[in-house]
């Protein structure tokens, strides 16, 4: 599925696409665990974090911040940092450390690129409360936003591009940017919507699995994917 000959409107995910979320978790759960003497695995820790984070978005909707408060129970429970398994409140924060979750370098600029050529959009698995926290950093103004909170579910379900395309009226001459393959890449194929997957960890696809329309590293690649310099 090529690119369009004509592109309008360009739509992005946030969370490792904008903004540098893996560092903020591991700021999050290094900074909390710190306070207890309890020395954080970071490969471990991201690793888990990702396949409980997701597991547990893929199950009955609830807000993200309790999505972030479940997931950090989970990986405590597992990497066996007892003080927070004894105060499961404490896990609070990491929807807390969201406000200082922080934009990669390139983002800004190529925002604004963007910006003055397309209309844009963000697609996103976060609530709105916590997106508002997150925008602050990216003062961009998108002519559409549509959050899990809106649609009542998480990517990869389509509700998320279902909305975009009924809000902007069309799925004709629209691109998406995205580092996540399953939550984003795979239900934009699957809606025949070109995709741009910025695989930025060098991340190596079963060799069964659908190919994004293009696979860059960063967003700056992207951008220049789509003509702009």
């Amino acid at each position: 599925m090529p690119l369009p000959k004509q592109i309008d409107f360009v739509t992005m995910d946030v969370y490792g696409t904008l903004i540098d979320w893996e560092a903020g978790v591991l700021d999050a759960f290094v900074r909390e665990a710190g306070k207890d003497g309890f020395t954080i695995d970071r490969d471990l820790t991201l690793r888990l974090f990702h396949q409980k984070h997701d597991e547990i978005a893929g199950g009955s909707y609830e807000l993200y911040a309790e999505v972030l408060r479940r997931t950090a129970r989970e990986v405590a429970e597992e990497i066996g940092w007892d003080d927070l398994r004894q105060e499961p409140s404490r896990a609070n924060f990491l929807p807390d450390s969201v406000e200082r979750w922080r934009p990669f370098r390139e983002t800004m600029p190529q925002l604004r690129k963007l910006g003055k050529a397309f209309q844009t959009g963000i697609v996103s698995n976060i609530d709105d409360k916590l997106l508002g926290l997150t925008r602050r950093h990216i003062p961009h103004d998108f002519d559409l936003v549509v959050t899990a909170q809106q649609v009542r579910s998480y990517k990869p379900d389509a509700a998320h591009f279902t909305e975009i395309a009924r809000r902007y009226g069309s799925k004709k001459n629209w691109v998406h940017i995205a580092a996540g393959y399953k939550s984003d890449v795979e239900p934009c194929l699957k809606a025949k919507i070109p995709v741009i997957w910025i695989n930025r960890n060098g991340v190596e696809l079963e060799p069964k699995a659908k190919q994004p329309t293009l696979e860059v590293r960063t967003l700056l690649d992207a951008v220049r994917e789509l003509g702009l310099k």
